[in-house]
């Protein structure tokens, strides 16, 4: 597993990029992938939602389960990645790429997120 090291990444295996213009990138980790399994459905927030970190804002459906989305940070949804709501595979094959969740506008600090090699020792944990 190989988790980027610009990111930064939240104990429910949720991924955060850096801010640009005050706004994040929000997706699962490649380990959240592979332990959900194919993933089949996505259902995200809405663009203009007000959500709040390590609360939920969406679900993923995989042919072994439904797993709650939670939020790295606090802020409003300023756009929602519909490739992965047509093919909800992508999770799976680009968890880092194309298939990233949402953006996000970030209020306040992020809370507590750990770095890429904070996360692979949790994860391995």
């Amino acid at each position: 597993m190989d988790n980027p090291q610009q990111l930064r990444y939240s104990k429910e295996h949720e991924w955060l990029s850096a801010a640009e213009d005050g706004v994040s990138t929000v997706g699962i980790t490649e380990h959240a992938a592979n332990a959900l399994g194919d993933v089949v459905f996505v259902q995200l927030p809405e663009v203009g939602a007000t959500i709040t970190a390590g609360e939920t804002c969406g679900e993923l459906e995989s042919t072994k389960s439904v797993s709650d989305l939670y939020s790295p940070v606090s802020g409003e949804v300023t756009a929602v990645n519909e490739d992965v709501v047509s093919d909800p595979s992508l999770v799976n094959t680009a968890p880092f790429e194309d298939g990233w969740l949402f953006k996000v506008k970030v209020s306040g600090e992020p809370g507590e997120l750990l770095s890429a090699d904070e996360y692979t020792a949790f994860a391995a944990g």
